[in-house]
């Protein structure tokens, strides 16, 4: 049976086989545009700041940090060439810098700058390391600037685990039986998000790293409970 830390190094190419199909999937679920508004807001990063979309995928998450900061110079990064080329066709996304790289080392994707936010979603629970991974993202930012993970955590919960179990196999599973005719991504991600952090761990994951004033903030609908911001300060 292959070890789950292997089986990781195959979503690049698994998000590559579904790229021109994912944004059909995900409009399916209620919430999933405005809640990643939630988090880009809850960044709190300058105005006219520079800013890392980690793990971007086909731009909706950097649509949503866009939107909230008009301003701002945008850097979309993520390991998935497909995503990336998606992405880059949206015609509100022209003025994204959108690079391709691995979120465990962005300065070896040519990244030299710092930035003033990092919004991660739904990227964390799928690096190899997330302990070294968060202590880069921490070096990575100028001093009293924010990361924001949006992510799943339904550990230590057992109706955030059921909701979950039912969600992903009465809709996500099917939904890409249906939108991209493979489930092996959908159901590698079902099992990433039972397998990831519960809150506490993960806020202690950041304190370790070296970031201050770490606090989760929750969504509504039916994923609260579920999906969280996850808010850590670099000294």
């Amino acid at each position: 049976m292959q070890d789950f830390s292997e089986r990781k190094r195959e979503v690049p190419s698994d998000f590559d086989a579904i790229a021109p199909t994912y944004d059909l999937l995900t409009g399916m679920n209620p919430g999933y545009h405005r809640h990643l508004r939630m988090s880009a807001g809850r960044l709190g990063a300058k105005p006219d700041g520079t800013i890392l979309d980690l793990c971007c995928g086909t731009g909706i998450s950097t649509e949503a940090v866009q939107e909230v900061y008009p301003r701002a110079q945008i850097v979309g990064l993520d390991a998935s060439r497909g995503m990336l080329e998606v992405a880059k066709k949206k015609a509100l996304l022209r003025g994204v810098r959108f690079v391709h790289g691995d979120a465990m080392d962005v300065r070896a994707a040519g990244l030299t700058e710092r930035f003033d936010g990092i919004l991660m979603a739904y990227g964390l629970r799928n690096v190899p390391d997330p302990d070294t991974c968060l202590v880069r993202l921490r070096d990575l930012l100028v001093p009293g600037a924010r990361l924001a993970i949006h992510e799943y955590s339904v550990a230590g919960s057992r109706r955030s685990r059921l909701v979950w179990d039912a969600v992903c196999w009465g809709i996500i599973i099917p939904g890409g039986a249906i939108t991209a005719r493979t489930t092996k991504i959908y159901r590698y991600l079902h099992e990433s998000v039972r397998r990831f952090d519960s809150v506490r761990m993960l806020e202690q994951r950041l304190r370790r790293a070296g970031f201050v004033d770490v606090r989760t903030e929750p969504m509504d609908g039916w994923q609260r409970g579920i999906l969280h911001t996850f808010l850590a300060t670099r000294p």
